[in-house]
């Protein structure tokens, strides 16, 4: 299932500085207020099916909210951010988790078809090719299955979208960009004849959102 890993570019090597620094206060910082968005999204890549692979799994924070008969994979970037991942992974006998790996999500290792489920939090608006990203996603899941997506996306109009507006600056230095809509990954889903399932709301008050699509069977 696993073939050799690629991790290249300018643009990764900074991306993985920049983890390298957030490595040993990203649980402070994220933990509890990305939490109900987070096990909202395992919930609906368990009911996919066991086989799930976590894109951009960091310190590990949604490990332990998978079901115990689940196996999960994980992948990040960052090598500072998966050395945490890996100790709760011990520290907590996580016996469903079976790999954490250095990997480039545009660029996954693995065979197609290998999951019932992607699961990528609060990742897709950071990395240099979301396109690419997403289409690695499909490639590796199964007909039938789901590419699950927790993030905040930013809104195309209304008093929302005007409050993001003001507070663009702040949701940049913490990694969230309210330039990214959802609507980027309708037109990706489209392109690529993926069925676009919808986007629910989660905490806090609909900041974070739940947006599931899944590949033809």
């Amino acid at each position: 299932m696993l073939s050799e890993p690629q991790v290249t570019g300018p643009s990764t090597a900074l991306m993985r500085k920049a983890y390298a620094r957030w490595a040993p206060v990203y649980d402070v910082v994220y933990d509890k207020l990305t939490e109900p968005a987070a096990r909202a999204a395992v919930r609906a890549a368990a009911a996919c099916g066991p086989r799930i692979l976590e894109a951009g799994v960091g310190t590990g924070l949604s490990l332990g909210y998978y079901p115990a008969g689940s196996f999960v994979c994980g992948v990040d970037l960052s090598e500072d951010m998966l050395k945490r991942a890996r100790a709760k992974v011990r520290r907590r006998r996580l016996a469903h988790v079976h790999g954490l790996q250095v990997m480039d999500v545009c660029h996954l290792g693995y065979a197609d078809a290998s999951f019932d489920a992607v699961v990528a939090q609060f990742l897709i608006t950071l990395v240099p090719d979301p396109e690419a990203a997403l289409s690695e996603f499909l490639r590796v899941v199964r007909p039938g299955g789901e590419i699950i997506l927790a993030n905040h996306f930013g809104q195309t109009d209304g008093p929302v979208a005007r409050v993001e507006e003001i507070v663009a600056p702040l949701c940049t230095k913490i990694g969230w960009s309210s330039d990214f809509k959802a609507t980027r990954i309708e037109a990706w889903a489209r392109r690529n004849g993926v069925e676009f399932i919808g986007l629910a709301p989660t905490f806090p008050v609909g900041f974070f959102k739940i947006l599931r699509m899944r590949k033809p069977a």
